[in-house]
């Protein structure tokens, strides 16, 4: 299957810099290469996607980009019956009611090597 056709312009067109994509922050570009793979491998159809996007964005024109493209994935993701819409909001509640740098507390990143990106430059 081919790699879908970002939009260049119009509200569905994703942030860019000179033609270049821009993420702000990690999880952006992992939400975007989970788009984009979960499309690639047929769970949802690209257009599907894009329609969700678009009336994410409608819907709130302020939010940021990468949260309606995040929300739009999960709809697209119900709407495939691939996940429910409880499953969504439950899961969401429990990572927001972790503490901060849960995931780090007590872990040694030092001479690992294990590569999940902290931007120390390896």
């Amino acid at each position: 299957m081919s790699a879908p056709l970002l939009d260049v312009a119009g509200p569905a067109a994703p942030p860019r810099a000179n033609g270049e994509l821009v993420f702000t922050a990690p999880w952006e570009g992992r939400a975007f290469g989970l788009a984009v793979a979960l499309a690639e491998a047929g769970v949802f159809t690209w257009d599907g996607f894009r329609d969700r996007l678009v009336a994410r964005i409608a819907a709130d024109p302020a939010a940021p980009y990468y949260g309606c493209w995040l929300a739009a994935c999960e709809d697209a993701l119900v709407a495939a019956g691939r996940l429910g819409g409880a499953d969504v909001s439950t899961r969401a509640a429990g990572l927001a009611a972790r503490p901060a740098g849960h995931d780090h507390a007590g872990h040694d990143h030092a001479g690992h090597g294990h590569g999940h990106g902290h931007g120390h430059g390896r």
